[in-house]
């Protein structure tokens, strides 16, 4: 992306708040138009102000990130968004997932590692970490016997679990990028999803059988 991103961050301790403004300004790449400690104040200034991409803590103090999601979805608000966070309950994720969250790092990602990732949700990537990603198939409910995928497709679909770009699943799979991009469309149809964190979110809920 050559354009600035817009950042807006989510989290109720002042001193990650801060940091993670400090250490996004320093590059060109990235401005932070707010920062709030809470579901209320995040829902009053994301009503007027353009950003893309929210980051935020799953956990709120007295809270989580989960009734902002929700209220922004209800609003037909759905932003770019990345949860970074020290943990999150394994429902409490899909949930978000569902949502529209694209990505789940840990806070204690180096910050180059965060700057990265947070270009990545920009770009339209799914970012998750493998921790999470473990967790969260685990977790994830037994899935219905009608949908079946190619051996190509599951493929495809579990280098996008492991938050793999159209580039590199071309690279692994020495196959062109158009080629994988049809074969995602074909994704998206089959599971009726526009997204690829939808289809992430599919792939846990519903086609665990299949990886």
């Amino acid at each position: 992306m050559n354009n600035t991103i817009r950042v807006f961050i989510v989290d109720d301790h002042t001193l990650f708040r801060e940091g993670l403004t400090r250490l996004l300004e320093r590059e060109p790449r990235f401005k932070v138009v707010g920062s709030v400690g809470s579901n209320e104040e995040a829902l009053e200034q994301l009503a007027r102000l353009e950003v893309d991409v929210l980051i935020a803590d799953y956990d709120l103090g007295t809270s989580t990130a989960v009734p902002l999601f929700t209220e922004l979805a209800k609003r037909g608000k759905r932003l770019k968004s990345l949860l970074v966070t020290a943990g999150v309950a394994d429902r409490d994720a899909l949930e978000l997932i569902r949502l529209g969250v694209a990505g789940i790092v840990h806070k204690q990602r180096a910050p180059e590692e965060l700057q990265r990732s947070i270009l990545d949700v920009a770009e339209g990537k799914v970012v998750l970490d493998q921790d999470y990603l473990k967790s969260l198939v685990e977790a994830a409910s037994a899935a219905p016997e009608g949908l079946r995928l190619t051996d190509r497709e599951r493929t495809i679909l579990k280098l996008l679990l492991e938050g793999n770009s159209n580039k590199e699943i071309s690279a692994k799979l020495t196959m062109s990028e158009s080629a994988v991009k049809a074969a995602l469309q074909q994704l998206f149809a089959k599971t009726g999803v526009r997204s690829r964190s939808q289809l992430v979110r599919i792939a846990l809920e519903e086609l665990r059988h299949e990886l």
